[in-house]
């Protein structure tokens, strides 16, 4: 079984998931606008380039995700998603990359588990937790 994150944009799907690829070492495997599905004929011409289903493989984990029309989008709340690192030089290359156009919520820093840790809002509005744990605290 996989527990795969699918996130929903406001619009910038297809941009949110370009910086994702860049900054994460990732490829973009798929990618489908509403004007290219078979859901065409039921979207507004305005709507036709955004995406209908993306999905971004990042080492052995999928992340999915679709441009939500306006009346259906909803800000994310009430969850963040976590980029393990394992060395705090990629924490810090990874976090500053995050940080630029975002609502930085608490800055990179040593804590009791972490080498360095970091919460923020993304450009998208995406939230995220950046993680480098201790070699004490590390998985195998």
């Amino acid at each position: 079984m996989n527990l795969n994150p699918h996130i929903n944009f406001k619009g910038d799907c297809e941009a949110a998931f370009k910086f994702y690829e860049q900054h994460l070492g990732g490829k973009i495997q798929f990618m489908l606008t509403y004007g290219a599905s078979p859901m065409a004929k039921d979207v507004a011409p305005e709507w036709q380039g955004k995406v209908v289903h993306a999905a971004l493989n990042v080492d052995s984990h999928v992340i999915t995700g679709n441009d939500n029309p306006p009346s259906h989008y909803q800000t994310p709340q009430g969850f963040s998603l976590t980029i393990e690192v394992k060395d705090a030089a990629e924490a810090e290359r990874v976090f500053a990359a995050f940080a630029e156009n975002a609502k930085v919520q608490m800055p990179l820093q040593e804590t009791f588990w972490a080498t360095r840790f970091g919460m923020l809002v993304d450009r998208f509005g995406i939230p995220w937790m950046i993680n480098c744990a201790k070699a004490s605290q590390q998985a195998a």
